[in-house]
């Protein structure tokens, strides 16, 4: 298989939300948008929302997003804590903290409960070192 393309949809019922909220705090910028379907891009990065009752989706699985976390990787995760959780006002799901296995994060959510982990890579504890390849 040749690969040529690979992004998250979040079935939702809160797509024009959901959009604002990534436009806003994420920089993301719209590519496609309709009622039942919005396609976000930063940079290479793409993300879509989908409205969960949309019937391109086999009706056995129309339902919201549940149990979704999603990585963002930055460049300082303590300033964007104070952009978003000081600044912008989301509510921490977790904590600003450095963790043992080799990361600095914290986790906030978007408007469907979909968990954003803030993340800055740091130097893992030693015995988390050896787990690295």
């Amino acid at each position: 298989m040749e690969l040529t393309g690979f992004y998250p949809v979040i079935c939702t019922d809160q797509v024009a939300e959901s959009r604002d909220f990534y436009v806003k705090l994420f920089g993301f910028e719209v590519t496609f948008e309709a009622d039942w379907y919005v396609s976000l891009r930063r940079g290479s990065y793409e993300l879509a929302l989908l409205d969960h009752t949309h019937p391109t989706l086999p009706e056995a699985s129309r339902r919201q997003v549940a149990g979704l976390l999603l990585n963002f990787e930055v460049a300082d995760a303590d300033a964007e804590w104070e952009r978003l959780v000081v600044r912008a006002g989301l509510a921490p799901e977790l904590p600003l903290r450095s963790e043992d296995f080799g990361q600095r994060h914290f986790i906030v959510a978007d408007p469907n409960g979909v968990l954003i982990d803030v993340i800055t890579p740091i130097a893992p504890s030693q015995d988390y070192a050896e787990h690295y390849v």
